[in-house]
């Protein structure tokens, strides 16, 4: 195995730029090459055995192999490994000692990526896949008023979920989200006490502008609308003028995680000039989404680095905790709790942790009086679409298992995490009699007694 000069970077990782129109960027030889190179110094780490099952997949086959070295593996079980990663970003930003500037330049998640994105070119992804991560055309469909009851109705049938495991691959314990054909853009925009277009005074805080248009997202729009309502409700009663975005796509996610990198960029085609068109009027970007946000932060930008609009919106979209956080810190928040909520048990998820911007859901929670907190770190195995696939499900919730057991012995008031499909995994293995998750964006509303 190689050497190096250093035991490890102490210095902040540096991303580089996603270099995906380069067609060397799909060239299978030279990434295999550097799945080679990069599972090698893995191997003689593992720091990271932790994380999701990418990593143990790996040391498992390094350990079962005839050399037990990475050279005895067989490069056609490195797809196994690429399979279980869902690109949290958590080995790159918390554990690997080797990300740039360090020498052996380990990007993990990139490497990833590539290969995710090589799969898809070559035509090999599922048609299960690609339902499951066309998130809009899913929920439009999902949301017809009569189709939506009989959805919900179906994906809690037992005997349905298991031909559907059948024809799609989608597990039966998985839990699957309801759809609304009432969606969160319909309510809002038919709220007009809540939700106003007018040039009405706002505050600026830190960085911010104090008026926000909603990224209102696939879930908060299609399955949750509740968590939109509670956001407009919260963001009000900080004197907090909120809209809608004209117009607005799935944020592209679901289909980075796949691979296909050309429908990121038509999302982004539609998303990012919105976006920027309220920017130019004074208005801040939020989204309810950990994913969503980490979307316009981070992915975007490092895809389309020398896309303006694109690093413009990258400045100017928030975390709504985050948000209010800013506001705190210029003594604009509203901390006129009304209501207590005693024990509760907060879920950080991945893709907000590697945000960088600290737990803000925590600092804010914890201004209501006679609540104590009780901070969950470890991935809930979720993301998205992995929990919900038959050959992963098991994996998910093993992965999810010290997260749940802690809410189990914590017996708490409330529990829920900022990436609601995370809350419900929680749920999930909690078992049948638990109590739902609230979103803490929720929980804010509560604590105000609105």
């Amino acid at each position: 195995m190689a050497t190096s000069k250093r035991e490890g970077s102490l210095e902040a990782p540096t991303r580089h730029a996603l270099d995906w129109k380069n067609p060397e960027f799909y060239n299978e030889d030279a990434v295999m090459d550097e799945m080679e190179r990069v599972f090698d110094l893995c191997h003689g780490c593992r720091r990271c055995v932790s994380l999701c099952n990418s990593f143990p997949t790996l040391f498992d086959l390094v350990d079962e192999s005839s050399t037990f070295e990475v050279d005895g593996v067989d490069k056609k079980d490195y797809w196994n490994v690429v399979d279980h990663c869902y690109l949290c970003d958590l080995c790159y930003m918390t554990k690997c000692p080797y990300t740039p500037p360090h020498e052996w330049n380990i990007d993990f998640p990139h490497l990833m990526l590539r290969a995710k994105a090589i799969k898809h070119k070559k035509g090999e992804t599922k048609p299960r896949d690609k339902i499951l991560s066309s998130t809009d055309t899913v929920g439009k469909l999902a949301g017809i008023p009569v189709v939506s009851q009989v959805v919900n109705t179906m994906n809690k049938n037992s005997t349905f979920r298991k031909g559907l495991e059948q024809v799609l691959g989608v597990h039966p314990n998985a839990t699957i989200p309801e759809y609304h054909s009432n969606t969160g853009r319909k309510r809002l925009a038919g709220d007009h006490a809540n939700l106003t277009r007018a040039d009405v005074p706002s505050t600026p805080a830190g960085r911010t502008q104090g008026k926000v248009a909603l990224f209102a997202t696939c879930y908060g729009n299609y399955n949750e609308p509740h968590i939109l309502e509670d956001l407009v409700k919260v963001f009000n009663h900080n004197d907090i003028p909120v809209t809608l975005l004209d117009k607005e796509q799935c944020c592209g996610m679901p289909k980075l995680e796949l691979g296909d990198l050309e429908a990121v960029a038509a999302a982004k085609e539609i998303n990012v000039p919105e976006m920027i068109n309220m920017i130019d009027q004074g208005w801040d970007i939020v989204g309810p989404v950990p994913s969503c946000v980490l979307m316009f932060k981070q992915e975007l930008p490092l895809m389309f680095p020398d896309d303006e609009d694109v690093q413009r919106v990258r400045q100017h979209i928030f975390d709504p905790f985050e948000y209010l956080m800013m506001r705190e810190k210029e003594e604009l928040l509203n901390k006129t709790f009304k209501k207590p909520l005693g024990k509760v048990s907060y879920h950080a998820s991945c893709h907000l942790r590697v945000q960088n911007i600290g737990y803000k859901t925590r600092e804010v929670l914890s201004l209501i009086p006679d609540t104590t907190l009780e901070l969950l770190e470890r991935c809930s195995g979720h993301d998205g679409t992995y929990a919900v696939k038959s050959e992963f499900h098991d994996t998910s919730m093993k992965i999810c298992r010290p997260v749940f057991n802690k809410v189990k012995k914590a017996e708490p008031d409330y529990y829920g995490s900022d990436c609601p499909m995370a809350g419900h995994q929680i749920e999930n293995g909690l078992g049948d009699d638990a109590q739902a998750p609230t979103h803490p964006m929720t929980m804010l509303r509560i604590a105000y007694g609105l």
